[in-house]
């Protein structure tokens, strides 16, 4: 799915990203009139993701989120049906949405980053951020699995 993500909902784009959903946050690109919000989503064919009742009513698609805090924002969004599973291979930089791109066996990697030749890396092919299955995975795929469930019990 394409979203589009307004300033009110800043914590969800890096899980959204993780799962497969080429999402962009406004803030990122330096949007909060609605107008224009409205403008990027249907010029992109996004699916506006908003805690305000009147710009949801206004888009074309939207999902109106309810919660400030970010878990419950991740339940309601599983509820709308979106699916919140991580990808086994990731697509989208959790930090600016770019493509992921594998990195190879042989590849050289920052300090920061784990070695290709003994863990999968991926890095962004705008941003150069290298992203790889370690304890951050985890924590995300809990939090994710907490608002799938969440989300069946309402």
């Amino acid at each position: 799915m394409r979203i589009l993500l307004d300033i009110m909902c800043g914590g969800l784009p890096a899980y959204l990203r993780m799962c497969g959903h080429d999402t962009v946050y406004a803030g990122d690109r330096g949007i909060e009139a609605d107008d224009a919000l409205l403008a990027l989503a249907a010029d992109e064919d996004r699916t506006l993701v908003t805690r305000d009742v009147q710009l949801a009513n206004r888009a074309e698609e939207s999902i109106l989120l309810e919660s400030r805090d970010v878990d419950a924002q991740l339940a309601e969004l599983s509820a709308a049906g979106l699916d919140l599973s991580l990808e086994a291979e990731p697509s989208f930089c959790g930090r600016c949405n770019g493509p992921l791109e594998a990195v190879g066996a042989s590849r050289s990697t920052p300090k920061y980053a784990p070695d290709p030749a003994e863990t999968a890396v991926w890095v962004c092919a705008d941003c150069g951020q290298c992203f790889w299955r370690g304890s951050h995975w985890e924590r995300v795929e809990r939090a994710l699995e907490r608002a799938r469930a969440d989300a069946r019990r309402e």
